[in-house]
């Protein structure tokens, strides 16, 4: 689903990416873990198309990032710490704004259906800047998904919340991958990586530094190598 060939990413003088190579299957959930300034987010919001990429070659669902971006915008859904909400609209003004942009069919029936994926109907007519973090992550996974695209992409999702709401968030998260979303996601937390996804890579000094599935390593054995990585 997501194919990552050689990509480097310069701001100035400051080399940010340098030649990340990675694959992403249909349905698999990938954490990327890594320490700050090691390009993670960086990465994610060149998939997402907000920045251009200095070389290198993506492809998503089928598409080339370089020649496909309009397209694959409609294939791909950001959630992150920023939630791109409007904070005097409503939870359904908000996912029914998204949805018009993204020309969804049959969007009202859409938004009562994202409303109760969240567990947010109830606060439906509530204007979002009333909300708590934890629901203002649900409502930006809501209108993340408001276009049904086949990858979601995660930067640090769980920045902010409570235990409670993390809680809630993770068990959405790992619905979705029941549902067969291909799912990115980028985390300080390895407790958390390990637990949800599928497979682990380390980003380290704007390269893949280490790769594992799951059920390969425990997470003490990954502490350590995560430790010994960055020394």
């Amino acid at each position: 689903m997501i194919l990552i060939q050689g990509l480097v990413k310069s701001f100035g003088d400051k080399e940010v990416l340098r030649g990340v190579d990675l694959e992403i299957q249909k349905g698999e959930f990938l954490t990327l873990v890594g320490p700050n300034g090691a390009g993670k987010t960086t990465l994610l919001r060149i998939l997402a198309t907000l920045v251009k990429p200095g070389g290198g070659r993506v492809v998503i669902d089928g598409l080339d990032l370089n020649k496909d971006a309009v397209e694959i915008r409609r294939r791909i859904g950001l959630v992150s710490h920023h939630h791109f909400l409007y904070d005097e609209l409503t939870a359904e003004e908000n996912l029914r704004f998204y949805g018009m942009m993204y020309q969804v069919p049959r969007l009202e029936e859409r938004i009562d259906e994202m409303l109760e994926l969240v567990g947010l109907s109830a606060r439906r007519h509530e204007r979002v800047r009333t909300f708590s973090r934890g629901m203002l992550q649900r409502l930006a996974i809501a209108r993340a998904l408001i276009h049904a695209p086949p990858v979601l992409l995660l930067d640090e999702p769980f920045t902010g919340l409570d235990q409670y709401a993390a809680g809630v968030f993770q068990e959405l998260l790992t619905n979705l991958v029941n549902k067969h979303h291909t799912i990115l996601m980028t985390t300080h937390n390895l407790e958390q990586g390990l637990v949800m996804s599928h497979r682990l890579a380390v980003l380290h000094k704007g390269r893949i530094a280490y790769q594992a599935a799951r059920g390969e390593l425990t997470l003490e054995e990954f502490r350590e190598i995560y430790t010994r990585l960055l020394v």
